[in-house]
């Protein structure tokens, strides 16, 4: 009886391996393959080690390693914090429309990224809505070139991503929020504690599994960055803006295709993601 629960369990997952297997762990594997691979379209041939080779002399993945890091350290932490703060306002009981509230800022992360990216870059056009409302209230005196200048191109990146993903990454805090006992908030009030203590003293310490889970999975996104990068700025100007992701499809679709180095460049992806969630772990101390 207990070997023929155990095939009934094997029978129930044995598609989901299946498939999972297929259209994800060969690839992968095909993908590892080819980055050990040279030439044009498909002419390739077996040459070892010397995509990756080429990988540390390359200039232009420099630039977009540069680039997308800058979008990391920058985007993630402002998004994270964000996130925290509206959730907490979010939770408060004495907050009417709430549902209002909760699903307007996260309804963003549900909109189509190239719509989304599109409408970015008209909001943030040299005569958009952005620099007129700004020109109109007398803060500017001539547009900003948000899209043209190296600067302001990455400004508008960051915007653009933290107002997708900010409420995204809200719902997990707001969920965690709702399953800490509130005995825990009465009775620091009742010790005398503000607010702000109680935030940094309970909340915080309490949300670190969250803070730990989103910090990783908005790593991972900032690392595979393209959507937005390809409709607002187009990796311009000059390159200000180029991400890894969209390194790896000019490689492959817009300069002579080059698959093999593009899948040495995107497993260059994969090493930074398993580098920097080793160590958020570690430097959260979490061990389990």
């Amino acid at each position: 009886m207990r070997n023929r629960t155990k095939h009934t369990g094997w029978l129930f997952i044995a598609l989901a391996v299946i498939l999972i297997s297929i259209f994800y762990f060969y690839p992968m594997i095909q993908a590892l393959l080819l980055s050990f691979k040279t030439g044009a379209g498909a002419n390739l041939h077996f040459d070892g080690l010397s995509n990756y080779k080429r990988l540390f002399s390359d200039k232009t993945f420099f630039t977009a390693v540069k680039n997308t890091f800058l979008f990391l350290i920058i985007q993630v932490p402002i998004m994270i914090i964000f996130a925290m703060i509206i959730s907490v306002l979010l939770n408060d009981s004495k907050l009417r429309f709430k549902g209002f509230f909760r699903t307007a800022i996260f309804l963003p992360c549900v909109t189509s990224l190239v719509a989304y990216s599109v409408v970015f870059k008209y909001l943030f056009g040299n005569d958009g809505l952005i620099n007129l409302a700004l020109m109109k209230i007398h803060l500017l005196s001539e547009p900003i070139q948000w899209i043209s200048d190296p600067f302001w191109a990455k400004i508008t990146i960051i915007i653009a991503i933290t107002w997708r993903w900010t409420g995204y990454n809200m719902i997990f805090f707001l969920s965690s929020l709702q399953n800490i006992d509130h005995s825990i908030y009465e009775a620091a009030r009742i010790d005398g504690a503000s607010a702000v203590k109680t935030f940094f003293s309970i909340t915080i310490p309490l949300l670190k599994p969250i803070i730990l889970f989103t910090s990783i999975t908005s790593t991972i996104g900032t690392l595979q960055l393209f959507d937005e990068i390809m409709n607002i700025t187009k990796g311009g100007p000059g390159n200000a803006t180029l991400s890894i992701s969209q390194y790896i499809y000019n490689l492959s679709f817009k300069y002579t295709p080059d698959f093999g180095y593009a899948a040495t460049v995107s497993y260059s992806i994969v090493i930074m993601i398993i580098v920097l969630s080793f160590l958020q772990i570690r430097l959260a101390g979490d061990d389990k």
